[in-house]
């Protein structure tokens, strides 16, 4: 069998992917400490300092998160055929019998699958369900950061009701990006073992792997 090369992601997804990876393992690991420090509290007497160092990462991580989740809204429109929303979401009799036929693939119920050069829509209807996540808790986070700021105040007390509130709702997404990280990852190892068209290098060079037609 013969494979041709295809041009998928731009350089502009591949660093947005790798920024969110970042960014996520930065809150994540800040969040924990902020939530329940694992250090001897009494060095915050001595010249370290360590919840104030977390909490300033935590908070330039909280930016760079804010920054990679609007370039990624920024593709859904501006992107390249593969990057955009359009197709990737079940609003069409296609895309829906697409979503059925990847559900039922990846249940193992059939070997059947609708084969994309992008996402499919099952992984695209998750990413974009990931990035309305990521959006609430960037509102969720800048509640808690800016008790001051009016219009934040208005906000999450219209969304959350109360700063407690706000706060559980942030931490229960943290583990929602927990979750998705590992099932991604996963899947992501079990797609290039299944089907070998180079989805884990993609978001390195770029390219895919197509089967040639004859």
């Amino acid at each position: 069998m013969t494979y041709e090369i295809e041009n998928v992601w731009s350089v502009l997804l591949r660093l947005f992917h790798w920024l969110l990876v970042l960014s996520i393992i930065a809150l994540v690991v800040t969040g924990f400490y902020v939530n329940t420090p694992w250090t001897n509290t009494t060095l915050e007497g001595g010249g370290s300092f360590p919840m104030a160092t977390m909490r300033y990462i935590h908070f330039v991580a909280g930016y760079l998160f804010a920054a990679v989740v609007a370039v990624r809204l920024f593709l859904y429109i501006f992107g390249n055929r593969q990057e955009r929303i359009w197709g990737i979401l079940p609003f069409t009799p296609r895309n829906f019998r697409g979503l059925i036929a990847n559900i039922r693939y990846y249940s193992y119920i059939s070997d059947d699958h609708d084969q994309r050069l992008g996402h499919n829509v099952l992984a695209g209807s998750t990413y974009v369900i990931t990035i309305v996540a990521a959006i609430v808790q960037l509102i969720s986070g800048y509640y808690l950061l800016y008790p001051e700021v009016v219009f934040w105040q208005g906000l999450g007390n219209a969304i959350f009701g109360s700063q407690q509130q706000g706060r559980f709702v942030h931490h229960l997404l943290m583990w929602y990006f927990i979750f998705f990280t590992f099932i991604h990852v996963y899947m992501v190892i079990w797609n290039d073992v299944k089907t070998p068209e180079g989805l884990a290098s993609s978001m390195i060079n770029g390219k895919k792997f197509k089967h040639k037609n004859a």
